[in-house]
């Protein structure tokens, strides 16, 4: 349903990083959307995921400043396997955070991990 208050097109979400091009490298590779635009200064953005659309796009943007407190909103990767997924985006350089235990909500468990940036995000898998 499109919101009655605006014509709503797509979503996307833009993360903060201290190096746009290493943060890209490792979303194009766990998300699968390709490098769209933009050379870092300040912007990249990635999108046409083969995973049907379910984010428009991503868009990394250059800022000056380090991550110095958890991020108020963060992505979740719904996955069928995901211990195989952690252990890819493992090898892409993210970090185990804190790992999945038993059931979560809705039958649900995540692992919270940490991309190359230190943002927060989540892999998520029916328990």
């Amino acid at each position: 349903m499109v919101s009655k208050y605006h014509d709503l097109r797509a979503v996307g979400v833009t993360l903060d990083s201290n190096d746009p091009d290493r943060t890209a490298v490792f979303w194009q590779a766990a998300l699968g959307f390709r490098r769209r635009e933009g050379d870092g200064n300040p912007y990249i953005t990635l999108s046409d995921s083969p995973a049907g659309r379910p984010l428009n796009h991503l868009t990394i943007q250059r800022v000056p400043e380090g991550k110095t407190a958890k991020h108020r909103l963060h992505i979740d990767l719904f996955v069928s396997d995901d211990a195989e997924s952690v252990a890819a985006l493992v090898e892409l350089g993210a970090k185990v955070l804190v790992p999945a235990q038993g059931s979560g909500h809705m039958g649900m468990r995540a692992t919270v991990m940490a991309d190359p940036d230190g943002g927060e995000f989540c892999v998520v898998c029916k328990a």
